[in-house]
């Protein structure tokens, strides 16, 4: 006869049940959540939370957002998956939506955010031996230091982060890697072989870095003057989370592929594309590439509301005037337990003096709010967009008594 097993009804049941039973490849802080509304989660015992990370910004319209909700459940009551094999009435829709609200001529769908990047790199590649005229097998692509773009195999065969990389190989190649914001080095790593140049307007995993303001218009003409492919990641920097619908758009630089995905979900399910030129994400036919759920009916009606909530301006005018806050916020605590503070809109990477970004992070959860460490000594904040001024305040001032 099998043993009966109690239900997991406290926090440290939930914890030592995960630790048990799920291979270990995150470190998370330990707070349990089982609800969760706006800008605030709430914990197994009831215990409310700000949440300053929204899920690597996969939360950018905060949590259970009631338009999106509405347009999940609505799906859910009349189909949910057909695979690509046959066409669904949301399909069209969704890609000629996400394609105006970009400016860009052709959607290719898939769920998460790395299989976007993986995708723009086989387009990449595709389009430099049909349309380039590169030989078989030789094209490369450039990437920068710093990177983050997923942990599939093939991307962590171009992270500099050893902890993405060891235990991993052999490694793919086609790659060459230079330093983030040096235009100077990507220059001579250009060559008749270069397919495309990859890279994150703003660096999230490395601590919310912006590069030099000359640096992606640079980036842009050395695309341009070599018949080079520009592909902008911008799966946390994009839809509305620096202000603009890109974070290229600060810039004034249009990239010729993007990489979609988090908040293109709602924080709902997973939702990524590939948006770009026809002449490029036109090299693929059918059977080249593919997956069984992107683009599916349920993805499609929650990304359509998305497209909808982002076309009104109103979360890039939020992440905007309450970005500029939280900096200034954050400014104020400048040699007061902080180095530095780097980011833009509502996204900020906070360099802590004294204090290593794992202690902050748990000091702050003690005190009722959410965000991560990365990189040893910085803390990555990244509020719903939803967030009020208010909660900005809340959240600074807590930082300010855990640094003190």
């Amino acid at each position: 006869m099998t043993a009966t097993v109690p239900p997991a009804t406290t926090l440290p049941d939930h914890i030592a049940l995960a630790e048990e039973w799920s291979t270990h490849n995150y470190h998370p802080l330990p707070v349990v959540v089982a609800e969760a509304q706006g800008a605030w989660v709430t914990d197994v015992h009831g215990r409310r939370y700000l949440d300053f990370l929204a899920g690597y910004s996969a939360l950018n319209f905060g949590h259970r957002h009631p338009e999106l909700v509405a347009a999940a459940v609505d799906q859910l009551g009349k189909l949910t998956l057909t695979s690509r094999a046959f066409h669904h009435d949301q399909f069209g829709l969704f890609c000629r939506e996400l394609a105006e609200l970009t400016g860009t001529d052709l959607v290719l769908t898939m769920n998460t955010g790395a299989e976007a990047v993986e995708s723009a790199i086989k387009v990449a590649r595709k389009w430099a031996y049909q349309v380039k005229g590169v030989p078989a097998d030789t094209a490369e692509i450039i990437v920068v230091g710093g990177n983050f773009h997923g942990r599939t195999t093939t991307i962590v065969s171009f992270s500099t982060d050893p902890t993405a990389r060891e235990g991993f190989g052999p490694f793919t190649p086609g790659f060459r890697v230079v330093p983030y914001g040096d235009t100077a080095a990507l220059e001579a790593a250009i060559t008749d072989r270069t397919a495309a140049v990859l890279v994150e307007p703003i660096q999230g995993e490395a601590g919310v870095v912006v590069p030099p303001v000359d640096y992606l218009p640079a980036v842009r003409r050395l695309c341009d003057a070599n018949d080079v492919l520009l592909v902008a990641d911008e799966i946390q920097s994009g839809l509305a989370r620096t202000g603009t619908l890109f974070a290229l758009d600060h810039e004034g630089v249009r990239a010729d592929l993007y990489t979609l995905g988090k908040a293109l979900g709602g924080g709902i399910l997973p939702v990524s594309a590939v948006v770009g030129r026809r002449d490029v994400l036109g090299v693929l036919r059918p059977g080249e590439h593919g997956s069984t759920f992107g683009g599916n009916p349920l993805a499609c009606a929650v990304g359509r509301a998305v497209v909808r909530l982002l076309a009104t301006g109103e979360f890039q005018e939020r992440s905007t005037t309450l970005g500029a806050h939280l900096h200034g916020r954050l400014g104020d605590l400048v040699g007061h337990g902080v180095t530095r503070v780097h980011g833009r809109g509502l996204w900020a990477g906070v360099e802590l003096t004294d204090r290593t970004g794992r202690a902050a992070s748990e000091d702050l959860m003690a005190r009722g709010v959410l965000c991560k460490e990365t990189h040893g000594t910085t803390l990555r904040m990244a509020p719903p967009l939803v967030v009020t001024e208010a909660e900005v305040d809340h959240a600074v001032d807590t930082l300010a008594q855990v640094i003190a």
